[in-house]
């Protein structure tokens, strides 16, 4: 079946000040704000949601197709993708820009500045739909370029291609209109519970009102699992407890995964939001999006744990 992953690339670059930002700011100057911080290195991590998602669903054995767009320093990440079984096919390269950066400095109060390059995220990938096989696809829209959001959206809809609409990080650029119109169609309408009660602010639609155009809503809750509604009912996930908790930023994207491998296999959607839950499990054990791995011996282990 074709899995095909819309959202972003990006290079996530991390660096660590040995120190408190808060010593360094002067409330009364404030307005003319001009400070500099000496970090101890920078750690490169692969990143973005799209790349996340696949490489959760190359873990478990599949072999998703991104749509989203690179810079034209993509050279590590592909050979990353390579490296992964995941296929560069569906990437549009931007060379006049870079790869969408996220530059993180976290301070030792876990206090953290970041600054965000959008680079060729601002582009479109435009995938050329006309040589799949629309009857063997399934499809997520993570946040990424906006116009790409919208497009794959009445793409998928128009080909009867199932897909999941998982607007998060992108809601703030979003006008009611057409947020609704892409949540109207899709099988499966994820976020958290902040988004969600964003999406219904900006909606001006209940959770009844949109499961009219969805077919489930599911909430991820963090520690406390995950939530799936549908029309008839409303039941709660629990959370695999993971032997630490190192970094809990890629465990939404993990989940989508796990989530994603379910529907792949035709699993009721508790049992694929359980999947969600194994996988995301092994992704806050580390440092970074792209750094957990696990056999599939290894997530039946804790998938049995999730539904015993």
């Amino acid at each position: 079946m074709n899995i095909l992953v819309s959202g972003s690339l990006a290079y996530d670059r991390i660096m660590d000040f040995q120190g408190r930002f808060s010593d360094h700011f002067l409330p009364e100057k404030i307005h003319v704000l001009n400070v500099s911080f000496t970090v101890n290195g920078l750690t490169e991590k692969f990143g973005g949601t799209a790349g996340n998602i696949a490489y959760g669903l190359s873990l478990l054995s599949e072999k998703p197709l991104i749509l989203a767009t690179v810079g034209r320093d993509y050279h590590r990440y592909f050979d990353w993708l390579k490296k992964n079984n995941i296929s560069c096919d569906g990437i549009r390269i931007i060379e006049e820009e870079l790869t969408a950066g996220a530059y993180i400095t976290t301070d030792q109060a876990d206090n953290q500045i970041t600054g965000f390059n959008p680079g060729a995220m601002k582009f479109a990938s435009s995938f050329d739909f006309s040589k799949l096989n629309s009857g063997e696809s399934i499809a997520i829209i993570a946040p990424g370029n906006l116009e790409d959001m919208m497009n794959y959206s009445a793409m998928y809809k128009s080909r009867g291609i199932d897909y999941i609409f998982d607007p998060g990080q992108s809601l703030p650029m979003w006008n009611s209109s057409d947020l609704a119109k892409c949540i109207d169609g899709s099988r499966i309408l994820i976020s958290n519970d902040y988004e969600l009660e964003l999406i219904i602010s900006k909606t001006g639609l209940d959770k009844k009102e949109l499961l009219r155009r969805t077919r489930t809503i599911i909430t991820t809750l963090g520690e406390f699992g995950s939530r799936v509604c549908t029309p008839d009912s409303e039941v709660d996930i629990p959370c695999f407890k993971p032997k630490e908790v190192i970094d809990p930023t890629g465990a939404g994207d993990a989940y989508r995964a796990g989530l994603i491998k379910g529907l792949v296999q035709n699993l009721s959607i508790t049992q694929c939001a359980e999947m969600g839950s194994a996988c995301a499990s092994f992704a806050v054990e580390c440092y970074g999006t792209q750094e957990h791995y696990f056999t599939l011996t290894d997530f039946e282990k804790r998938l049995v744990t999730i539904r015993t």
